[in-house]
């Protein structure tokens, strides 16, 4: 889990960073938190990315379910504090993947309606 927390920081970086090389102020304001999956699209124009962002949104979603179901398996082998501080952790890293779909769906939201 804490592999693909890495990688979606890693993904949102690079999705900052290419929306802010295509020169267009739409662009860097929904390419930067649009999530891991659409920094290609988010990044392209603010139609395009604002069409494929409800999709990206769902991917993340869909992500962030199995990401905690498989950190909710790794702790049922341990016991005690050890087993109810890997929980703990694991639901910390899900409400944080939540916000950030929450705060992804809000961008889209805000790029859909600029584009009109």
């Amino acid at each position: 889990m804490t592999k693909t927390l890495i990688a979606l920081v890693a993904a949102l970086s690079m999705g900052v960073a290419m929306a802010q090389t295509s020169g267009g102020t739409s662009g860097s304001s929904t390419g930067g938190t649009s999530g891991g999956s659409s920094m290609s699209s988010g990044s392209t124009g603010s139609t395009g990315g604002s069409a494929s962002m409800g999709s990206d949104t769902k991917a993340m979603e869909k992500q962030a379910k199995a990401d905690y179901k498989a950190a909710k398996e790794k702790c049922k082998p341990m016991k005690g504090d050890e087993q109810k501080a890997c929980e703990k952790d694991a639901k910390a890293a899900h409400e944080k993947a939540e916000a950030d779909i929450k705060r992804a769906k809000a961008d889209a939201k805000q790029a859909k309606k600029a584009a009109s």
